[in-house]
């Protein structure tokens, strides 16, 4: 079991308050100044896809994970198993 600080929490939503548009939060990334509007805005939208990306390799996670949300973005219907897939090890159960 890894601890907190070996991980990342995410969530990927949609903003249905102001741009409509499908959007990521790394939440253990936010800084003391945004944390609690970021986590309002994301916890208001439409959810999507939420879990813990290991640490060891964020950066190709993040890529797949970015790649995923321009899809969706572009009107791709994407089941979240298929990301799930896709993130495969880096993603921390």
């Amino acid at each position: 079991m890894q601890t907190q600080s070996e991980r990342t929490m995410f969530m990927i939503y949609k903003d249905v308050t102001y741009t409509d548009k499908y959007m990521v939060c790394y939440f253990t990334e936010l800084g003391e100044h945004n944390k609690e509007k970021e986590f309002n805005k994301a916890l208001a939208g439409g959810h999507y896809y939420d879990g813990f990306l290991n640490i060891t390799d964020k950066r190709s996670a993040k890529k797949i994970i970015s790649r995923f949300v321009d899809r969706l973005n572009s009107g791709e219907d994407i089941d979240p198993s298929e990301l799930e897939g896709a993130l495969g090890e880096f993603i921390v159960r």
